[in-house]
Formats: structure tokens, C-alpha cells, sequence
């Protein structure tokens, strides 16, 4: 698989380096070739986008931008996801979650909605967690849903 990455980071604090996202991203089966961009972003700017693009006054984990060329343009580029760094870590810490894990099920979360998933109803729900826990096991992380089922 060919995955362009670019990693964009304001955030100057704690995250995974740019080896590992890619690790994770890759575990997702991907379009070849396709390429994608992570931006690791503070609380501010997580809010500034949620509120803007999903009318939610408040910083989130992830969110999925995914891009489509205007016809006929062919382009690789799936779309760009944008983490929250402070929140990962806040979430990790209070779901009793490894770092690491939860950062991993961050970027794949983010990446199945960029390729069409999402979690609208229960059934697309219990797909989507389906996929996630299938592709993070194959990485060596837990089941992230496993408390909450």
C-alpha cells in the first residue's frame, strides 16, 4: 500500500510520533494509493471546528474531513482528520485506557468515517465498532468498547 501522510502539528505538547499514526493508519485497509493528512490540535482549535462544522460548542477527539475531487479529477487524498490531544489524553485517563490504545482508536475511527462509515444508527454502529475492535486487535490493543458492552 502506497499512504501519503502528512502530519500537521500546532500542538506542541505530548502525541505519538509520526511513525506510529502512520502504523495505525495503515492497519485500515486503504485505496492505493491514498493519502491523508492528521493534525494534532489543542482544545481551542478542536472547539473552533466542532462548533463550526458540527454546531457542538465544545473540543472533541476526533474529527473527519473527507475530501472528494469534482469530476473527473482523480485524487488519492481521502481527506484530513483532526485530533485533539489534550482530550485523547483526557479520555485515556478516565476510561482507564492505555494512551497509546486510545490514540490508535482515534486515528482508525477517524479514518473508517473518511472511507464512508459511520454511527448514525445501531446497526451502523455495531458495524463500525465491529471493524474498529477487528483492526485494533490485529495492532495488539484491546477491545476499546469493552467496558461499555
Amino acid at each position: 500500500m502506497t499512504l501519503e501522510l502528512e502530519v500537521q502539528r500546532p500542538w506542541t505538547g505530548e502525541a505519538p510520533d509520526d511513525a506510529a499514526l502512520r502504523r495505525w493508519a495503515e492497519a485500515v485497509p486503504l485505496p492505493d494509493p491514498a493519502s491523508l493528512v492528521i493534525r494534532i490540535v489543542d482544545a481551542a482549535e478542536s472547539r473552533a471546528l466542532d462548533r463550526a462544522y458540527r454546531g457542538k460548542d465544545r473540543p472533541t477527539n476526533v474529527l473527519s474531513f473527507p475530501f472528494e475531487a469534482p469530476p473527473p479529477v482523480q485524487d488519492p487524498h481521502l481527506g484530513d482528520l483532526v485530533i485533539c490531544a489534550p482530550v485523547v489524553a483526557a479520555e485515556a485517563e478516565a476510561q482507564g485506557k492505555a494512551p497509546e490504545a486510545h490514540w490508535a482508536h482515534m486515528v482508525i475511527h477517524g479514518l473508517l468515517h473518511l472511507l464512508g462509515r459511520d454511527h448514525q444508527t445501531a446497526e451502523d454502529a455495531a458495524a463500525m465498532e465491529a471493524e474498529e475492535r477487528r483492526l485494533l486487535a490485529g495492532l495488539g490493543y484491546p477491545d476499546p468498547y469493552g467496558d461499555e458492552n
